[in-house]
């Protein structure tokens, strides 16, 4: 998530692939178990705003290079 934001926060336009992220189990240190995570960043991505940028999520599938 960190380069997510990061290049968001730079100016880039990014778009999260939702289907093909990944994270850590930290369920032993308190943490939701990782399906929720990704649930969770896949949710609030797809509402980033800012001006002059884009964000949001693709399944693989739609994803284009343009």
């Amino acid at each position: 998530r960190s380069t997510l934001h990061g290049a968001f926060a730079r100016g880039y336009d990014a778009t999260l692939v939702s289907d093909a992220h990944t994270t850590e189990d930290l369920t032993a240190w308190g943490a939701p178990p990782p399906e929720q995570v990704i649930a969770h960043t896949n949710l609030y991505w797809g509402f980033q705003t800012a001006p002059g940028r884009t964000a949001g999520t693709v399944v693989t599938a739609d994803v284009a290079f343009d």
